[in-house]
């Protein structure tokens, strides 16, 4: 079992089925989620892609209203495509809806082919998504910003409101590779592995978290570690597959994810799937059911307790 403490998020519903998002059957999971203790709620961002999802920020700004307590984060908004004084204002607005509820996941995205459709290039996106970072944290902490770099400059702008957090909201990366975890330890808060990579993957992801760290000598406390699962509590195991293969089908545009990284069983099943991810040194695990979401956060909220 695990040697620390580990808190448990949610992934919230995002996917329209049919000709309209049931609306109620979310604010009823965002109810439970603080009834139930849950630390955060997550958000995923799909810009194009093979299901009708949600728009990241605006959904957790309906989040907001609904909620007291929970945490609200993206995991994570692919942060290229955006404009960053926009992003800086939308973002900060949502920091004062929720009084200071925020945590930005910030990542590249694993697709390029739809830069296009945004008017821009996928050539050096990591310079881009670097500044769009910079540019984050300071607007949202100085004003009269000057800034000059090679997709974005601004000369003496501020930015207002500033979020309710101070200094700001924390920002934590996506990422599999090296180079991504590299920048997420430099520059970041916090690193969450990806709900698609399997346990093995994030064993390797978060020994090369903990040497990057060390390598920068930076305090691996001030840093969290986190992971989104997919997961599906059943006695039935080939049916709760059959629904998570086609939920993965509609937001991956494949069944990869549910036969690669999908934690799928009996409870006591995945509550030791979660406690191998909690050793591996999670500090946070992102519970991400895709159906019966409200009755699969009951089944989990008083096992993981024990974690």
């Amino acid at each position: 079992m695990a040697l620390h403490t580990v808190r448990f998020g949610v992934g919230i519903p995002q996917v329209v089925q049919g000709a309209q998002f049931d609306v109620g059957g979310l604010r009823q999971m965002l109810h439970a989620t603080e009834e139930l203790g849950f630390h955060s709620a997550w958000i995923m961002d799909q810009p194009l892609g093979t299901a009708p999802a949600l728009e990241p920020i605006t959904t957790l700004g309906y989040a907001a209203a609904g909620t007291e307590s929970v945490r609200l984060g993206t995991a994570v908004i692919v942060t290229p495509l955006r404009q960053p004084v926009q992003l800086a204002r939308d973002l900060a607005t949502l920091d004062q809806l929720s009084a200071g509820r925020l945590i930005l996941g910030v990542g590249l995205g694993d697709r390029t082919d739809y830069y296009p459709a945004f008017g821009i290039s996928a050539s050096h996106r990591v310079t881009r998504f670097m500044e769009v970072v910079e540019l984050l944290k300071r607007l949202w902490t100085e004003d009269g910003v000057t800034f000059t770099g090679r997709f974005w400059q601004t000369e003496g702008l501020t930015v207002k409101p500033k979020p309710y957090q101070r200094p700001r909201p924390p920002i934590w990366f996506g990422g599999r590779s090296k180079p991504a975890i590299d920048r997420a330890v430099r520059s970041g808060d916090g690193w969450m592995g990806a709900g698609s990579s399997s346990v093995d993957q994030f064993k390797e992801q978060a020994s090369l978290v903990r040497a990057a760290l060390e390598a920068i000598g930076r305090d691996p406390a001030g840093f969290t570690i986190a992971k989104r699962v997919y997961i599906a509590v059943s006695s039935d195991r080939e049916r709760a597959m059959e629904r998570m293969r086609a939920w993965s089908a509609v937001f991956y545009g494949d069944t990869a994810m549910a036969d690669e990284a999908a934690v799928v069983g009996d409870l006591d099943f995945c509550i030791g799937k979660l406690s191998e991810v909690s050793d591996l040194g999670a500090d946070l695990i992102v519970l991400n059911p895709v159906f019966d979401e409200i009755e699969q956060m009951r089944l989990l909220s008083g096992a993981v307790s024990a974690l």
